[in-house]
């Protein structure tokens, strides 16, 4: 496996990111990686590698790159409300113009094949991947939101009004006890989506809870559910992207 470290241009700055993907048979299809709150790490780099060593260049960008290089999160309450606080400067608009630019990025870089692309998203990514599959029809194939917050909201720009004009497939996990992502926004966005034409899997992960598939989170983590969505995931790739 070969991994690089490349700041990539965009409006804003430079983003930092974290590239890998196999050594031999390239290009390879593109995966876009984002991130959950507590920030790019080596635990999503580890997960980062696992798609790839399948047969991706997965791309994970820093998407806090305005605020700092590196966000160093502590599992405190001051650590919680830091994270936060850091989450807050995020907006749709402002992941759809990151996400332009690693699509750029992708279509000089080498090792992608920028024709067939998808994404995956974790917690407070999972709107951005439903959102940017709306906005960039032409480009991304498939996304998974695993365990995604807040694809249900009251702002005008929530991706569940959006989603009739994904053209890709689209994946939802959603863990059974998460109050990030109750049981009540999730019917109220399988309503929305039973009333479009688009190609989507919503399932429950039973006994799991938000968070269940990184390992670095003790007790939290539910291996069953996180090698299922693993299952999912690469399922959902290999399907729209290996041809």
């Amino acid at each position: 496996m070969i991994e690089h470290h490349i700041d990539i241009k965009t409006q804003h700055g430079d983003m930092n990111t974290f590239i890998t993907h196999p050594e031999e048979n390239g290009p390879f299809p593109t995966v876009l990686f984002y991130m959950d709150a507590p920030g790019k790490r080596e635990e999503l780099h580890d997960m980062a590698r696992r798609i790839a060593t399948t047969g991706y260049c997965v791309m994970l960008p820093n998407l806090y790159y305005r605020k700092t290089r590196e966000f160093l999160f502590e599992r405190t309450e001051s650590g919680m409300e830091t994270m936060f606080e850091m989450t807050r400067h995020l907006s749709l608009e402002l992941i759809l113009a990151d996400t332009q630019a690693l699509l750029d990025y992708a279509d000089q870089f080498e090792h992608a094949d920028a024709s067939r692309v998808g994404a995956v998203g974790y917690c407070m990514s999972g709107p951005f991947v439903f959102k940017a599959a709306a906005v960039y029809t032409d480009r991304i194939q498939c996304a998974a939101s695993i365990y995604g917050a807040n694809l249900v909201t009251t702002r005008s720009d929530s991706p569940h009004l959006s989603a009739e004009h994904i053209t890709g497939e689209m994946y939802f996990a959603c863990a059974e006890m998460d109050p990030y992502a109750p049981k009540e926004t999730i019917e109220q966005l399988l309503l929305q989506l039973e009333q479009t034409n688009i190609n989507y899997r919503l399932e429950w992960y039973p006994g799991a809870e938000h968070g269940f598939a990184f390992p670095g989170r003790g007790d939290i983590y539910h291996k069953a559910s996180a090698e299922r969505h693993w299952e999912r995931l690469h399922a959902l790739f290999d399907r729209n992207l290996s041809h």
